[in-house]
């Protein structure tokens, strides 16, 4: 069964750092796109950043764009979402979701949609205050 478990959320005061974890198991996760969403109540879901399976490619939305770093550690099975510089607009749900196999298109069109992943983690709430 695959299950993606995300940890890490929670407060933050703006300005601050926080780095979000995604556990992943029931596949073979070193062939496989990973990415972050997230959602805030009213809004679609947005990508924050998505990672390919071979870890050289990254891709990451303008909102968090130079304030983001995904990385995953095969080894592990694990991805990771690294922010700074938080910012209230920064509140939202934070997803893992898994993306294709290779090879992959390698676009930001292609990770920026959520259809083209799943399954997904239940979530991990972020709420930035200022």
């Amino acid at each position: 069964q695959v299950q993606l478990v995300e940890s890490g959320g929670g407060l933050a005061q703006a300005g601050a750092s926080l780095r979000l974890s995604c556990s992943a198991s029931g596949f073979t996760f070193r062939d496989y796109d990973m990415a972050w969403f997230r959602q805030a109540p009213g809004k679609d879901r947005e990508l924050v950043a998505a990672i390919a399976w071979g870890g050289g490619r990254t891709f990451y939305g303008d909102s968090v764009k130079g304030r983001a770093v995904i990385s995953r550690d095969n080894a592990e099975s694990m991805v990771h979402l690294q922010m700074r510089s938080l910012e209230p607009e920064d509140t939202a749900v934070y997803l893992c979701a898994r993306g294709g196999t290779k090879p992959t298109h390698y676009t930001y069109t292609y990770y920026s949609r959520p259809e083209n992943f799943g399954p997904w983690g239940q979530g991990t709430q972020v709420t930035v205050s200022s």
